[in-house]
This record gives C-alpha cells, sequence and structure tokens, in this order.
C-alpha cells in the first residue's frame, strides 16, 4: 500500500507542479496581456514552427537510428522503422508518467524484435549519459560565448560577506551530510537502489567503449544536438521579437528549456516560463519572452502527441504483416 501511494505521488506531483506554474504567471497577467499574447499566436509566422518541428523529427529519426551501434555489439539488429515507432512512443509516454517513456521504449523493442528488456533498457542509459555529456558541453559553449554576462549574474547574488558564503557552503555540505546518513541507515534498501542506479550508469557509460561503429555513434549523437539548438532556432523567427536573438540568447534558452523539461510531464509550465526568463536577460520584455516558450513548446509537444499516438497504432499493425 505504502508503494502505492508513493507510486501515485511521484507520478501525479510533476504535473500538478506543472498546472501551477502554468496558473501562477498566467495569474499575474491582465486582460490585455491575454490579448496580446491571443494575437502573437494567431499572427505568428508558422512556416518557422512548421520548419523546426521538422528539424525536431529529423533529430528523433537520427536518435532511432543511432540506437543500432548500441544494441549490435549485444547481437541484435532492430528494424529502423520499429525504432523510430519505439522513440516517438516513449516521449509520448513521459508526457503522462515522468521517465516511463524509456521503460516502453525498451518494452517496444523487446516485444517486436525479441531483444530481451534489460539489454534494451541498459543501451537506453548509455544513451543517456552520451546525452548528459552533450548538454554539458553545450553549457560549456554557452559560457565562453557570454562568461562575462553569467558572471556578473552570479556575482550579484554572492554574499559579499566571506563569513557568510563560508557559513552557506559549510551548511550545504552538513545538509548533504545528514541526507546521506539517514538514507543509509534508515532506508537500506533504497540505498542499495541508488547504488545500483549508479553502478548501470557506469557500467552503461563504458558500453559506448566497447562498440564497432563508434565513429558513427558520435556523429549521430553531434547531429542530434545540433539540430536541438536549430529547433529552438528555427522556432525564434515565428515572433518578430525574438528573430534577431544573439547565439548567446539562443544558447541559454535552449539550455533552460532543456533543464526545465525534467522538473515536469514534458516540461509543462516550467518551459515557457524558464524560455522566458532566460530570454529577459538578453533584453526580451516579459510578454514576448513568455510567448515565444509557450509557442514553441505548443507546438513540440502537439507534434510528440501526433507522432507519438501514430506510433502507437503502427507497432501492432505494422510488425503483424511482418
Amino acid at each position: 500500500m505504502r508503494k502505492n501511494y508513493k507510486k501515485i505521488i511521484l507520478t501525479f506531483l510533476p504535473i500538478v507542479l506543472g498546472v501551477f506554474l502554468i496558473w501562477y504567471p498566467l495569474s499575474k497577467l491582465s486582460s490585455s496581456d491575454f490579448e496580446t499574447i491571443k494575437n502573437a499566436f494567431k499572427t505568428a509566422n508558422y512556416y518557422w514552427i512548421l520548419l523546426s518541428l521538422l528539424l525536431g523529427f529529423l533529430s528523433h529519426a537520427s536518435r532511432a537510428y543511432r540506437w543500432k551501434f548500441l544494441l549490435e555489439p549485444l547481437g541484435y539488429k532492430p528494424r529502423f522503422f520499429n525504432s523510430l515507432l519505439a522513440v516517438f512512443a516513449g516521449y509520448l509516454v513521459n508526457l503522462g508518467i515522468p521517465r516511463a517513456g524509456e521503460f516502453t521504449r525498451a518494452a517496444s523493442l523487446s516485444k517486436y524484435e525479441n531483444i530481451p528488456f534489460e539489454k534494451a533498457i541498459g543501451t537506453i542509459v548509455a544513451e543517456r549519459i552520451a546525452d548528459i555529456f552533450m548538454l554539458i558541453l553545450v553549457i560549456f559553449i554557452a559560457l565562453l560565448f557570454q562568461f562575462e554576462l553569467i558572471w556578473n549574474l552570479i556575482r550579484q547574488r554572492i554574499p559579499n560577506n566571506p563569513i557568510q558564503l563560508g557559513f552557506y557552503f559549510i551548511a550545504l555540505l552538513l545538509l548533504f551530510l545528514i541526507i546521506y546518513i539517514l538514507i543509509k541507515k534508515f532506508n537500506s534498501a533504497l540505498f542499495y537502489r541508488i547504488k545500483i542506479i549508479v553502478k548501470g550508469l557506469i557500467e552503461g557509460g563504458l558500453s559506448i567503449l566497447k562498440m564497432k561503429n563508434q565513429g558513427a555513434f558520435i556523429f549521430h549523437t553531434l547531429f542530434i544536438w545540433i539540430l536541438y539548438i536549430l529547433t529552438f532556432y528555427t522556432a525564434s523567427f515565428a515572433l518578430s521579437e525574438t528573430s534577431s536573438l544573439s547565439i548567446g540568447a539562443i544558447l541559454t534558452g535552449f539550455i533552460v528549456g532543456s533543464l526545465s523539461i525534467a522538473a515536469t510531464n514534458g516540461g509543462i509550465g516550467t518551459y515557457p516560463l524558464g524560455v522566458q526568463q532566460a530570454l529577459i536577460i538578453y533584453g526580451i520584455a516579459s510578454l514576448p519572452a513568455l510567448t515565444f516558450g509557450w509557442i514553441i513548446w505548443t507546438a513540440q509537444t502537439l507534434g510528440i502527441i501526433l507522432f507519438g499516438g501514430i506510433s502507437f497504432l503502427l507497432l501492432p499493425i505494422y510488425n503483424n504483416k511482418k
């Protein structure tokens, strides 16, 4: 019973948070602000949004193709179409239940390509490690482009008093130590599970080194993330207020948007708000920045719902014919 409560909480808490983050900023808007946002949606140049969706689709296709390089060393060669449908089906499930999409994706390949579930999920873990590395790389590049701006923002929030700064640092260390002790002492099963996950991540990462086609895997990884950034960049031309964003603004908005997706299901509520706060730093007015966040999030989410729904329908039909 206790586990069921935990599952319910973990499933619905991100949704509740996302709904709150939709309501809260919108509750601060006036009727004229709503009218401005509505008009922006009506007058936006959807040619750029469609191009953005096409680039997003290509990135997902590349991800599906890249998957085979991780499965081949294990002795499996799934059909590309099955891999593509499984990827989209996983994205759709993630909109409802955080991280459940990875299990759906692995289960789809397990069912239709006879690949053991644990091996399929292991390759997805390896994928995620590559993606985390790429996100860190993009963050590093963004820092290079706008180090002075970011440093000034950080410096404004750092206490001038070194004693106060030292106190915050020590308090943070003590907090992590207390959490570590409590987890280890009162929930050894949870601590053991965390260790297993960390071990799996390490093993999954090392499996990348065993691939025969490392060059192709690296190419597709770079290609996927370049397309991700271009997806954000091309969408910025949909509104006149965001059509001349600098490279630094594009990278920062993309990074904040990417990180916000992890907070709630598919970034509901968090993505538009995160993009807004990122673009405000670069002088974009609050309302156009929020509107842009909503436009790109809405377009990408509708794309996932469309292609994910079609994938769920096609998976059994396509494999029944085979």
